[in-house]
């Protein structure tokens, strides 16, 4: 826990060609109508039934950079090894590419390993990434420790309050929803220090 508060402390301004990125995955089930809305016309509201027909689960993976202002989600049909190897690559190659550095707090999920670049990649470039990867793990029962689960919530909230049964559009949803968030800026500023920790959360820690 208090690694992950001591990278969370770290001022933005000293973070040069380093970047902190949180992320984190969460399971969505694809929900199709049963029966086609009516849509909402003047003087009477949108009418859906209530039965659905299930379109599977898919995985969406969020990642935002708390310090920037910026996030990005996808959604996969499945969270693997090679899945999440892949995701990282984009991260580190392509949004990053310009940073030694990236300390990524994740969670200790078990596809969240350094060998999945090996499964996914060629040596070479599976250690090129390896380097410029700093991870921190939140904690067992911590993932509440995780930027990235604020950024799930708010998505959830704004982008998956009705039925998607689809997981093109529903990819389509979440790229307008980053583009609109992105271009706020919101940020996130993080007060839950090591200091509190001792404080409050005492009883986490070994009695000596």
């Amino acid at each position: 826990m208090e690694d992950i508060l001591e990278v969370y402390a770290l001022p933005p301004e000293e973070e040069g060609d380093v970047v902190l990125v949180c992320m984190d995955e969460q399971p969505v089930q694809l929900l199709e109508g049963r029966y086609e809305a009516i849509e909402m016309k003047p003087g009477s509201p949108k009418k859906e039934d209530f039965q659905y027909i299930r379109k599977g689960v898919c995985s969406i993976f969020m990642f935002t950079a708390p310090h920037l202002g910026w996030r990005h989600v996808d959604a996969l049909e499945h969270r693997t090894k090679v899945d999440w190897a892949h995701q990282i690559d984009y991260l580190v190659n392509t949004v990053f590419a310009d940073k030694r550095k990236i300390r990524l707090v994740l969670d200790n999920l078990n596809v969240h390993t350094l060998g999945a670049f090996y499964e996914a990649f060629d040596p070479v470039k599976a250690r090129a990434i390896v380097e410029r990867l700093e991870l921190h793990f939140t904690p067992k029962h911590g993932s509440w420790l995780n930027v990235a689960e604020i950024e799930l919530a708010a998505m959830t909230r704004q982008c998956l309050s009705r039925r998607i049964g689809d997981l093109g559009v529903l990819r389509g949803e979440l790229f307008a929803w980053e583009v609109s968030r992105n271009a706020n800026s919101k940020t996130v500023n993080w007060h839950f220090t090591t200091e509190n920790a001792r404080g409050k959360l005492r009883f986490l820690y070994p009695k000596i």
